[in-house]
């Protein structure tokens, strides 16, 4: 395998990880406490399959399988739920929010006040 494609698989690799520490964030509650102990260990705190195996008293193949059964779960959760998205449209429009403000506060362009209002009256909407 070339630099370039260990590049892209490493960047793919943090990438899954990222989207399912985001999502454990908000759904991990409802996963059993066995199971959230194994993905945790997996995804958060970085242990192998085997060191997992080895603490859990279950084979490798167990500890694969419990991880891809609650990463498969906490996507099906945010299909049906979609927390993840809502949180992330919001922070996206209160950073506009943010960047209108230093605008008026430089420009004393009060005018943008309307902006804020109106991206304030969407981020209630969707609440």
């Amino acid at each position: 395998m070339n630099d370039n494609n260990s590049k892209e698989v490493r960047n793919d690799k943090l990438q899954e990880i990222l989207e399912l520490s985001l999502l454990y964030d908000f759904y991990g509650e409802l996963l059993g406490d066995h199971k959230k102990q194994i993905f945790e260990d997996y995804i958060l705190n970085d242990l192998s399959l085997s060191e997992i195996a080895d603490e859990a008293g279950i084979s490798r193949q167990g500890v694969y399988d419990i991880v891809k059964r609650c990463s498969k779960k906490l996507k099906e959760y945010e299909e049906k739920l979609c927390l993840v998205k809502k949180f992330q449209t919001t922070k996206d429009k209160i950073n506009q929010i943010k960047e209108i403000s230093e605008l008026i506060r430089v420009t004393n362009d009060v005018k943008r006040v309307i902006e804020i209002e109106q991206i304030s009256e969407e981020i209630l909407n969707d609440l």
